[in-house]
């Protein structure tokens, strides 16, 4: 049995973050950084070359547009060609889009599930089949949400999104767990994020929202980089299926 540090270290290990160019992914990328594992960063308007930078090392930035269909796979390909291989997939790039429901358009909702559910299936099927022919082990997070669980209020996209999310999450370890393959999640809370501004900035919304989480506060993107280490690690090898919470508590009140 390996000593206990030596299961949370990421050394060789080659790990793709989506939507790392700012907050939860960037924070991701960084844990994984800083646990040993050379990082391709990707933004989805813009490469990632801030917290490619910011890692150093071999770290490298990388942009693609996740609301197109041929984006993923064009990722990939980049990846792949730059690192040789993938060990560890982070599905960490979203959107979110704000209507009442009975005005929510088409275009909307279409877009949203495109970048928050269909790119993610199209990564976790390139990467997945490629560590299927390797006949290499490997670990698959997806950033669900606590929308992966609840409703919420004029997000009826991101709101079911995220709820495939998970299930996606499950099927797959289904699928893969015979193969070495660790598919899990991550719903994180209420995180002071760019996603999350127009609630920052509601005095009301905020207030409820601050007086429902027992830890009091908002999350911080650091918040969920040891999650991600944990579910990237040899630590987390019989955790599969698995939605991880980190939430502050939201869920439990």
């Amino acid at each position: 049995m390996q000593n206990m540090p030596s299961l949370f270290r990421l050394d060789g290990k080659i790990a793709l973050v989506t939507g790392a160019a700012t907050g939860l992914g960037a924070a991701i990328a960084t844990g994984l950084a800083q646990a040993g594992a050379t990082v391709a960063c990707h933004g989805n308007r813009r490469a990632a070359t801030e917290t490619a930078a910011a890692i150093g090392g071999q770290a490298a930035a990388f942009q693609a547009d996740l609301s197109s269909t041929d984006a993923a796979s064009r990722l990939f390909s980049e990846v792949i060609a730059k690192f040789g291989r993938i060990d560890v997939l982070v599905n960490n790039a979203g959107m979110i889009l704000r209507d009442q429901a009975e005005d929510y358009s088409l275009d909307a909702w279409q877009q949203v599930l495109q970048v928050n559910l269909t790119s993610v299936f199209q990564l976790c099927q390139l990467v997945g089949r490629d560590m299927i022919t390797r006949n290499a082990p490997g670990k698959i997070i997806n950033i669900a949400s606590l929308l992966s669980f609840q409703g919420g209020i004029r997000v009826p996209a991101y709101a079911a999104s995220k709820g495939g999310v998970a299930q996606l999450t499950k099927a797959l370890a289904n699928e893969w767990a015979g193969r070495n393959i660790q598919v899990n999640a991550i719903a994180p809370g209420y995180f002071a994020t760019t996603n999350t501004e127009a609630l920052q900035a509601d005095e009301t919304r905020n207030r409820q929202i601050l007086e429902r989480i027992p830890a009091g506060r908002w999350g911080h993107p650091e918040d969920l980089a040891g999650a991600a280490v944990f579910l990237a690690s040899a630590a987390s090898n019989y955790v599969t299926g698995h939605v991880l919470v980190v939430d502050g508590g939201w869920l439990a009140r």
